[in-house]
C-alpha cells in the first residue's frame, strides 16, 4: 500500500511517500501563506514527479503546525512524535533527537522502539531557531545556508552573549562596524546557536545515541559546536534530516493502514 505523511511547519513544508516498507520519495518547499496549500503543493509536486496522484495514496497522516488543518490528511500525530518515530526507523539505536526548527527547538527522548518517553520545548522566543539564523545571517549579508561553510574558514570565533536574537542582531551590527571577518561572525553565531540548543537539551538529559532532525541540521558549524558541547558524537541519518518529521508520518500512516514500515 502507498502511504504519506506530510509536514508543515512554520518556514518548510515536506512530504514523503513509503510503499511496502520503503521510501519512494520525498520533497521539501517553502511554505505557502496557508497550511492546506503548502501540504497540497509538496504533495503535488512529489506525486507528480513520480507518475502518481492523490487516489493512489492508502493513507496520509499530516504532522506540523498545520497539521489539523490538511484535508485530505486521513490522521494527524504531533511532529514530536513523528520526528522520534522517523529517526528511530533510520537510526534505531538511536534516543535522543534534537529537532531545531523554524520557529521552535525540541529535545525527544524515545524508547527502544522509537515510541515517546519525554520532552522539552523552547519557549516562544526565536532565539534557537531555524528563524533566529535567518535573521542573524540576515545581519551579515549573508543566505543562512552559507553561515555554516563561512564559519569553517574563521580564526578568530567573535562572542554574541545576548540571548534574545534582536539583542544579538545588534552586537552583529557592531562588529561589522568594528570590521571584524565575517567568517568570525558568522562562526560566533554558530557557537552563540550551540549554546542555546545545549541549554535546551540539558533539560530532557542526552541518552546516546543522538541526532540531530530540522533544516538547522544542515548548518555545519551549528552541529559541531553542539557535539563538541554535548560531549556527543551525533549519528548521521541515510536520508535527508530535514524530512524525518514527514518521515514519521509517513511511518504512522503506515501503522494505521496496517501496512508494512520496514
Amino acid at each position: 500500500m502507498l502511504v504519506a505523511g506530510c509536514d508543515v511547519g512554520s518556514l518548510t513544508a515536506e512530504a514523503v511517500l513509503m510503499e511496502n516498507g520503503t521510501i519512494l520519495g520525498s520533497e521539501i518547499i517553502r511554505v505557502r501563506p496557508r497550511a492546506e496549500l503548502s501540504a497540497r503543493d509538496v504533495m503535488d509536486k512529489l506525486l507528480g514527479r513520480l507518475g502518481l496522484s492523490f487516489g493512489d495514496i492508502g493513507f496520509c497522516v499530516s504532522t506540523g503546525y498545520g497539521r489539523e488543518t490538511i484535508s485530505f490528511a486521513d490522521d494527524n500525530v504531533s511532529e514530536i512524535s513523528c520526528h522520534g518515530y522517523g529517526a528511530h526507523w533510520l537510526v534505531p539505536s538511536i534516543r535522543t533527537i534534537i529537532d531545531v526548527g523554524g520557529q521552535d527547538c525540541k529535545a525527544i527522548r524515545v524508547d527502544e522502539e522509537g515510541r515517546l518517553v519525554d520532552f522539552v520545548m523552547n519557549d516562544k522566543c526565536a532565539a534557537g531557531t531555524g528563524r533566529s539564523l535567518e535573521l542573524m545571517s540576515e545581519s551579515l549579508g549573508v543566505d543562512v545556508s552559507e553561515l555554516g561553510p563561512l564559519a569553517e574558514k574563521a580564526e578568530e570565533a567573535v562572542v554574541i552573549t545576548n540571548q534574545c536574537s534582536i539583542f544579538a542582531e545588534m552586537e552583529i551590527s557592531r562588529y561589522l562596524c568594528e570590521e571584524r571577518p565575517f567568517a568570525d561572525i558568522a562562526a560566533g553565531i554558530n557557537e552563540s546557536m550551540a549554546r542555546r540548543v545545549k541549554g535546551l537539551v540539558g533539560r530532557v538529559g542526552v541518552e546516546r545515541d543522538v541526532g540531530v532532525t530540522g533544516g538547522v541540521s544542515k548548518n555545519v558549524g551549528v552541529v559541531k559546536n553542539l557535539e563538541a558541547l554535548l560531549g556527543v558524537e551525533f549519528v548521521r541519518f541515510s536520508e535527508d534530516p530535514q524530512i524525518i518529521g514527514a518521515l514519521g508520518a509517513a511511518l504512522f500512516a503506515a501503522e494505521r493502514a496496517g501496512a508494512p514500515r520496514a
